[in-house]
Parts: structure tokens; C-alpha cells; sequence
């Protein structure tokens, strides 16, 4: 099992790159500096802000990401001290909050009989079912409508990652190595996959499991792409996103933390220290692969994999072969999350509380906001022309990026 440094503590590799980044001890520290902005920027896309609203204290130094997410016109958030909250997504209006006690800790050192559940991850939401795990190990499940609880259940080890809600089923990662599936209406165990040995050391965080033609998908530890029966929790295959090698416990992470993507039957991974790889879906049969080191998730456009390295840079590649199509690295040593696809746009964010848009068609950069002066790790949350990002102190932006 994995050291418990580990999975409590992300100053390891990247995570502690971020804190340093936020105290700019650059120099102390022996880091590169962030690129700096363009003073002189001109913006050649018309972005306006909608509304900001703020839930709880967000991941603070927790190291996970919590993303939100929007279905049916409410936007869904968490934060680390026990709340959830839902809003009106074209507004910001909030429509119900809760606040959930658990009498466990944090790092599991002990009980502490009343305090807040800590939130993870971010939440799943299917119909009227919300769930979210926490870092205590728990799953809590409750009605989408009004945050009315529904079921508890308990698992083994931290969950930073969103569940997935498919069918009859809550598919949930924990932090060592298992992926379980959950009763949607009871939360009972149907089933449980361990993956075994899991590497000592690794980078703080999960990819969400991807469901879908009753297989699910998940990024590994160690950097592999599984893919599980649905039904059971069978492995079907696995696929290789990195070779795990190097003379150093650092050089050697290749964690495949970033969202798997599927497009047809063509999955697209990627890992740290690894690959981006294009695999076929019912065979787990490599269709091509490339040089790509990354710790955040890719997004998909009409002709292009869009992804940001482990230096900041943003690149794009053919969606056929994998040919480089553009770079760029006007954003480099900024900590980027990964990138979100918008129409013509490609949305990142990064650890100083900028969102920048970039032309799809060739990187250039074409306008960008400031949520806060914090960090924003997740994802952006693209919706059609509004996008929605969250900063480490729980604050959330909307975005709406005018038509062309």
C-alpha cells in the first residue's frame, strides 16, 4: 500500500511546486519563476463576468481539486469543511446548503465527534442523486433537489477524486488503488477492484472514473489505463500510459491522474513522466502515442487533443496521429490546470486566480480575467459560452465569453 505521506500530505513533487509557487519563494527554493504577463495585453475575445458566489473555506491546503459541476441549470460545489452548496447557474443565486458532520478526522489520527465532513473531489450529480466523497473515506449521498441525506458509506482510504453515477451505480476511486461500486439507492458494496501493489510514492491525486457501454475506465497510480467490467468489477484490460522508469523515486512517478477522455470508441489518456496515447475502446489496442508528460487532464476539440506539460506549456495535437500542431508557452512555470475546449477557445487557469482563453486554432492568447488572487487548480468548467472556475479559498467565477 501506498505510504501514508502520501496520500495525507501533497507536498510531494508538483503539489509542493504550487505552494511555493503561491509564497513565490522562487529563489529560496531553486524554482523557476512564473512567466510574467503581458502588461500591454490586447484581448481579441470579449469576456464578461456573470456572477461569483463563495462555498465554505474551498480545498484550502488539502492539495485536492475540487471542481464543480453544472446539470440542468444548477451548479453543484463542495468544499473540505463539510459544506455543499447548489446554485443557480445562470445567476449564482443560491438555491439550498448543507453542512455535514462526520466524527472522523482528517488524515484518520484519531476521532473528532462532531466536526465537518471534508468534502473532496467534487460532486457527482445523476437525476435527483448528488454524491461526493471525502478524505476521511466516506461517500455521502443526498437528493440533488434540497440536499436531503440519503445514505453514508464507508470505504477504506481518502476519496479525492468525483464519482461517476451510471445507472443503478455510484463508481467511486479511493487513494489506495481500489475502485468500488456503490448501490445508487442503498450505497451497499456491489462490488470492489484492488489494483494491487501500488507505487511508494505519487503525485497528490485521482482521475474521475469514466463510465460508459458498461465499462469502466480509470487513470492508475502507476500509469496505466484499466478498463473494468461495470456489472462486477472484472478487469477487461490495461493499457500502459508510462514506463515507470528512471534512477530516482521522482523521476520514476508516472501517475495517470487526468480525466480519460472517449470520443466514439477512441479513449485518449495521459500520464506524468509518460505518454499521450489514443487507444481503441473495445480492444485496449494502442492506436498511436507520443511523448507527453503531464499531470492535469486533456480536453478534445473538432480536429485536436488539446493538453498543458509539466512546465505550463499548452499544446495541441492532431487527433489522428498525434502530430504537434502548435505550442504554447507564454504561461510557463504558472502551474496551469488542464485545459477545457469552448467553441474556437481552449480556457485555462492558473495558481495565481487568472483565467486565460487561447485561440484553438493556433494558441495565440485572446483575453483573460482574474477570479482572485489564489490559486485555481481544477479543471474550468466549460458550459456552452460560460465558463465556471473555482479557486483553493472556495470562490467560484462565471464567465461568459461573448459569440463571434
Amino acid at each position: 500500500m501506498k505510504v501514508v505521506v502520501k496520500k495525507s500530505v501533497w507536498l510531494v513533487a508538483l503539489g509542493s511546486l504550487v505552494l511555493l509557487a503561491g509564497c513565490n519563494s522562487f529563489k529560496k527554493k531553486n524554482l523557476e519563476p512564473p512567466t510574467p504577463l503581458e502588461k500591454h495585453f490586447t484581448a481579441t475575445a470579449q469576456v464578461s463576468k456573470v456572477w461569483t458566489a463563495r462555498i465554505g473555506d474551498g480545498a484550502g491546503i488539502s492539495g485536492v481539486h475540487l471542481r464543480p459541476t453544472v446539470v440542468d441549470g444548477v451548479l453543484y460545489a463542495d468544499s473540505t469543511d463539510g459544506k455543499v452548496a447548489a446554485f443557480d447557474a445562470a445567476t449564482g443565486k443560491k438555491l439550498w446548503d448543507k453542512t455535514t458532520r462526520s466524527s472522523k478526522s482528517w488524515f484518520g489520527l484519531g476521532h473528532r465527534k462532531g466536526t465537518d465532513a471534508t468534502y473532496a473531489g467534487g460532486p457527482a450529480v445523476a437525476g435527483d442523486l448528488l454524491a461526493v466523497g471525502t478524505l476521511d473515506g466516506h461517500v455521502y449521498a443526498m437528493g440533488a433537489k434540497d440536499g436531503s441525506p440519503r445514505w453514508d458509506a464507508e470505504l477504506n482510504s481518502e476519496v479525492i477524486a468525483a464519482p461517476a453515477i451510471s445507472g443503478d451505480l455510484v463508481i467511486v476511486r479511493t487513494q489506495d488503488g481500489r475502485v468500488y461500486g456503490l448501490d445508487a439507492a442503498t450505497g451497499k458494496r456491489r462490488w470492489a477492484y484492488d489494483q494491487g501493489t501500488v507505487p511508494l510514492l505519487s503525485l497528490r491525486g485521482n482521475s474521475t472514473p469514466l463510465a460508459a457501454n458498461g465499462v469502466v475506465f480509470i487513470g492508475s497510480d502507476d500509469g496505466k489505463l484499466v478498463a473494468l467490467r461495470q456489472d462486477n468489477g472484472e478487469k477487461l484490460w490495461e493499457q500502459r500510459l508510462a514506463t515507470g522508469e528512471g534512477r530516482t523515486d521522482i523521476e520514476r512517478l508516472d501517475d495517470a491522474d487526468g480525466a480519460i477522455l472517449l470520443d466514439g470508441s477512441t479513449l485518449y489518456g495521459a500520464a506524468y513522466h509518460g505518454n499521450l496515447t489514443a487507444i481503441d475502446g473495445p480492444s485496449g489496442r494502442p492506436l498511436w502515442s507520443r511523448a507527453f508528460s503531464t499531470y492535469t487532464s486533456l480536453a478534445l476539440g473538432a480536429n485536436a487533443v488539446y493538453g498543458v506539460n509539466d512546465q505550463g506549456e499548452v499544446w495541441a495535437f492532431d487527433r489522428s496521429g498525434g502530430a504537434d500542431m502548435w505550442k504554447n508557452d507564454k504561461l510557463k512555470y504558472r502551474w496551469l490546470t488542464g485545459p477545457a475546449a469552448q467553441g474556437n477557445y481552449l480556457v485555462v487557469a492558473d495558481a495565481y486566480g487568472y483565467v486565460h482563453w487561447l485561440q484553438a486554432s493556433d494558441g495565440a492568447l485572446a483575453a483573460r480575467v482574474r477570479l482572485s488572487k489564489k490559486a485555481i487548480q481544477a479543471q474550468p468548467l466549460v458550459v456552452g459560452d460560460t465558463v465556471y472556475v473555482e479557486d483553493v479559498k472556495g470562490h467560484i467565477g462565471a464567465y461568459r465569453l461573448a459569440a463571434h
